[in-house]
């Protein structure tokens, strides 16, 4: 894990995010914290993960979801070479 990540600042926004009990609440809590740009990129690259997963194309991908291919690319090595958060979520969503 990234240690430059690891603050106090961001163990509390996690375990504020950790308190939300509904979709609802993460809407209300999320448009509080991020602009919807930002809330928007972050559910394109979960989305274009997904594709990944599925083994689709980035063309397939970029029409899809107007992700770059810079973001697929970006994407794609964060679940080749990361810390295999994506599958954790993917696994207990069951995607």
């Amino acid at each position: 894990m990234n240690k430059k990540l690891h603050t106090e600042a961001v163990d509390t926004l996690f375990d504020a995010v950790l308190s939300l009990k509904s979709r609802e609440e993460c809407y209300t809590f999320f448009e509080d914290l991020a602009t919807v740009n930002e809330i928007l990129s972050l559910s394109q690259r979960f989305e274009v993960a997904g594709m990944l997963r599925e083994h689709k194309t980035y063309l397939e991908i970029a029409q899809k979801t107007g992700a770059s291919t810079a973001t697929i690319s970006r994407v794609n090595r964060s679940l080749n070479y990361g810390n295999d958060g994506y599958e954790m979520v993917f696994d207990r969503i069951g995607k």
